[in-house]
């Protein structure tokens, strides 16, 4: 087997175990049952609570751009290819370098479940309708919640489809099961644990008229125009609550935790997003620390920022201070990354800090503050580096041997502002 080769173990399996040459069919594997049959790693984890995660997304069929757009759902080659899966787990331990000598631990005939399959419909349908405005090219897996569009092979120019609507080729792509609908599959299905997630949606014909995202811009769009204390009266949550403005939204939604069903399926991430009186965003946004020495060993393409901003659809919750100094609630707005900016912009500012630090950051100490020569907001309209640990004490060591403050990418509150213009009413 081919080092590098995802999916050798899978074809090996195909061949010698099944018997069968491998293909790349419109036809599910075992044709006569209709399954298909998909091999998939999961890694166990530090987390006492959460012992075990898939390890990646569950690609399914390669997109043809030119025929997609004729087809409709419920004759779908993905849903004719990919409706019974037989999936294989296999754990990867990371200590064991020869792929051969994983151990396969569940096999699982798996079906979409109901409540799952309406939402992987409207996801089907979100990306053949970006295919027809014909911006291919900018389908990302943010746009979607279960399904996704993921990339499919390099970059490179050969590896590049001609798209029906448009003259710009697209970056080949293939259906997918997001990593982190592929975490609850295991850990529900499988592994069945039991899990504490509210459904949002209790009753699946809601979704027969409208898509999820939809019904939960409506649900909320009632209450627009209530300040903070008064949604915090009428839903019964504390007014010095540190996460108000989430859980008032949560509690809109009929929920009575912060574990959304359907948020953790999707990678759905919440955001409380308040814009002063002045019409500016005080804020930026922050995203999880990341360690240099690990940084520096990462390509763009799979690096740790890049996953999390394609993969990651937000929900944004937006508040405006009024001329009395009040919290208002003005409306709510699903977004994710636009492609065409995380690979310019974002993928600029990621390679310039892989390139400091490379190169050996440049600290300066003042007073009880250390200032560094890491991509600042005024250096790029869309993202920066600044400090997130506790304080100053709070250190990764860098690959030169000093340490340095944590650090963590920021998405600046200059382009959410603006984001949030672009999508929706003016705030000015």
């Amino acid at each position: 087997m081919k080092k590098g080769n995802k999916g050798g173990l899978g074809q090996l399996l195909e061949k010698y175990y099944f018997q069968y040459q491998l293909n790349s069919d419109s036809e599910p594997d075992f044709k006569e049952a209709g399954v298909e049959l998909k091999v998939t790693p999961f890694k166990k984890n530090k987390s006492k609570k959460k012992p075990f995660s898939a390890k990646e997304r569950l690609v399914l069929n390669i997109i043809n751009f030119e025929t997609i757009v004729y087809e409709t759902f419920h004759n779908s080659s993905f849903l004719n290819k990919n409706k019974l899966l037989l999936l294989i787990f296999y754990l990867h331990d990371f200590d064991i370098p020869n792929k051969l000598d994983f151990l396969i631990k569940y096999v699982q005939l798996f079906e979409y479940p109901h409540e799952d399959f309406k939402i992987i419909e409207q996801d089907w349908n979100t990306i053949v309708n970006k295919i027809k405005l014909g911006k291919a090219h900018e389908l990302s897996e943010g746009d979607t919640m279960y399904l996704g569009a993921c990339t499919k092979g390099s970059k490179k120019a050969d590896s590049y489809r001609v798209q029906p609507f448009s003259d710009i080729k697209a970056p080949q792509r293939a259906l997918s099961l997001k990593s982190t609908y592929m975490n609850y599959i295991l850990r529900n299905y499988i592994l069945k644990h039991k899990t504490t997630y509210e459904p949002i949606i209790k009753d699946k014909s809601i979704l027969e008229n409208q898509t999820f995202e939809e019904y939960i811009v409506n649900k909320i769009s009632e209450h627009h125009g209530k300040s903070i204390d008064t949604l915090c009266e009428e839903f019964n949550v504390s007014k010095s609550a540190k996460q108000k403005t989430t859980q008032v939204a949560l509690k809109i939604l009929g929920l009575k935790s912060n574990k959304a069903e359907e948020f953790e399926k999707a990678n759905i991430k919440m955001k409380s997003i308040r814009i002063q009186s002045n019409g500016r965003i005080k804020e930026h946004m922050s995203f999880p620390t990341f360690k240099f020495i690990e940084l520096i060993k990462e390509d763009w393409e799979t690096s740790t920022f890049r996953t999390m901003l394609e993969e990651t659809k937000f929900f944004f919750i937006i508040y405006k201070f009024n001329s009395n100094n009040e919290l208002i609630l003005e409306r709510t707005m699903f977004w994710n990354m636009p492609i065409n900016i995380l690979d310019t912009e974002v993928k600029y500012v990621w390679e310039k800090t892989v390139k400091i630090i490379n190169d050996g950051v440049k600290l300066e100490k003042v007073g009880k503050r250390t200032f560094n020569n890491l991509p600042s907001a005024s250096k790029n309209p869309v993202s920066h580096v600044r400090p997130h640990g506790k304080d100053g004490s709070d250190t990764y060591p860098l690959p030169d041997g000093r340490d340095m403050p944590k650090q963590s990418f920021w998405l600046n509150n200059s382009f959410i502002l603006e984001q949030i213009l672009e999508n929706g009413d003016n705030y000015d």
